[in-house]
């Protein structure tokens, strides 16, 4: 696939180094030709410098004959013109454009064929606060990802002693818990992925993703660890669009305080807020934590656009008694070194867009894909299409279907009279056609063999 991505920033730069893996054909454009050489040097992709919208600059990407054009600049007026300029002049088939402002988010007659043609639109603060707001839900998890409409979720914790399940075989799981059912899709014990089986021994702090109904997560992650209790009370640092736009889904649930340094942010938030407690003042302010009463705070936010405030101020909320810290970086070299000591949870927020890019660039009837372990393993939702014929899934036992190696179905969702039902993957379950497979990849060098294996014979059209 031919593949333009204008901005060559975190999420451009990791995008480009996800697909250019991937046999694809990946021109970066940008206007920083430092940042450019330096993609250039590390991948296999072209570079041309310029201004994204510009008609010039994108005839050199190769505009004319692409496939895709990806605009995740940094200036939200730039990706739409672009999308406008691609789509006029050289009828690019599939225009994907990053939009943060929600001033235009809000408006969704202005995208589309006879407006501004945009087929994708993509909101990094949407996503991250949706994706901070699901780990709230589940105190304990590492990660929370939905699938099938938040039906089934993959969840990531980090095994403790204590657990019942801890020293025991998995397959002692469904014994323990008969009426929940659930399937460990992989184990990762001190950075190195393990295939699970029932034989599988779960080991103290082994980091272990799993799938199940939403309903059953938290009966699931009592058997792996000491389950917490509920949080009530939520500092958030940072009063951007995400901070804002998590204090607006939260607060109407949990006790919420936004700490914000601008005054005339400050300002703009207590308007719009109607519960949340704004204060003025800096996140890193030991007096103003201690007089909020930091220590009695369950869940400290650092979420401003600083790493390394974000990370001192992490850091000290937690010297002062925070029970759980969760700290935005958005540079990705960063989050291995800071998780997991001062800091619970590292949150890079192109990691967490750039699950939401490949869903539109994977082959096949891809639903749904998630980026995990720093891009190098994927879920993925994908739905089984044909006839036994023409499938190489359709009619199959999950034991019989050719996964390539370190490959797991984790569930089924199956369209029923009464709706969609939720099938924990066992060897016996055979694939309809229509069927959401929700598949956990290990190494995401494998995604192309998940493709060709969903991909239908041309008996089927």
């Amino acid at each position: 696939m031919k593949i333009i991505i204008l901005g060559a920033g975190q999420v451009g730069g990791t995008l480009a180094q996800n697909l250019a893996n991937e046999a694809n054909d990946i021109t970066v454009v940008d206007h920083d030709e430092d940042r450019l050489a330096e993609l250039r040097d590390r991948l296999d992709i072209g570079a041309v410098y310029g201004e994204a919208c510009h008609p010039n600059v994108l005839i050199q990407a190769g505009v004319e004959d692409a496939d895709m054009l990806i605009a995740v600049t940094n200036n939200d007026e730039m990706n739409m013109i672009a999308c406008q300029v691609s789509y006029s002049l050289f009828r690019t088939p599939t225009k994907i454009a990053r939009v943060r402002a929600s001033a235009y988010l809000n408006q969704s007659r202005l995208f589309g064929t006879e407006a501004i043609p945009i087929d994708v639109l993509i909101s990094p603060e949407r996503l991250v606060s949706d994706y901070i707001f699901r780990l709230i839900e589940h105190p304990g998890a590492l990660q929370v990802l939905d699938f099938a409409d938040g039906l089934v979720q993959l969840v990531a914790v980090k095994a403790y002693y204590g657990g019942p399940l801890v020293g025991q075989e998995l397959r002692y799981l469904r014994e323990h818990m008969p009426s929940v059912d659930t399937r460990v899709a992989a184990i990762y014990r001190r950075d190195r992925a393990i295939t699970p089986e029932g034989s599988t021994v779960i080991e103290a702090d082994d980091e272990v993703f799993f799938i199940a109904a939403k309903s059953d997560i938290r009966a699931v992650m009592s058997e792996l660890r000491r389950l917490e209790t509920q949080y009530k009370r939520i500092i958030i640092a940072g009063g951007g669009n995400i901070g804002f736009r998590l204090a607006s889904n939260l607060e109407s649930r949990y006790s919420v305080k936004l700490i914000e340094y601008s005054e005339q942010r400050s300002r703009y938030l207590s308007e719009r807020l109607r519960r949340t407690i704004v204060l003025h003042g800096s996140a890193s302010d030991q007096d103003l934590l201690l007089e909020e009463n930091i220590e009695d705070t369950d869940v400290f936010l650092a979420l401003t656009n600083d790493d390394e405030a974000n990370v001192m101020s992490s850091m000290l909320a937690k010297r002062l008694g925070a029970r759980k810290v969760m700290t935005l970086i958005n540079n990705q070299a960063y989050v291995d070194l800071v998780q997991g000591g001062e800091i619970d949870i590292a949150i890079s927020p192109s990691q967490t867009t750039i699950g939401s890019l490949l869903t539109h660039v994977r082959r096949g009837d891809i639903v749904q894909v998630h980026s995990l372990r720093r891009g190098a393993a994927e879920a993925i939702e994908v739905i089984a299409h044909g006839d036994q014929r023409t499938s190489k899934v359709v009619g199959k036992a999950l034991d019989e279907i050719d996964l390539p190696h370190g490959a797991t179905i984790g569930a089924i969702v199956r369209e029923t009279e009464k709706g969609n039902e939720v099938l924990i993957a066992h060897d016996d379950i055979v694939v309809e056609t229509g069927d959401h497979l929700i598949v956990f990849l290990v190494d995401k060098k494998h995604t192309p063999d998940i493709e060709q294996l969903f991909q239908v014979g041309f008996s089927f059209f």
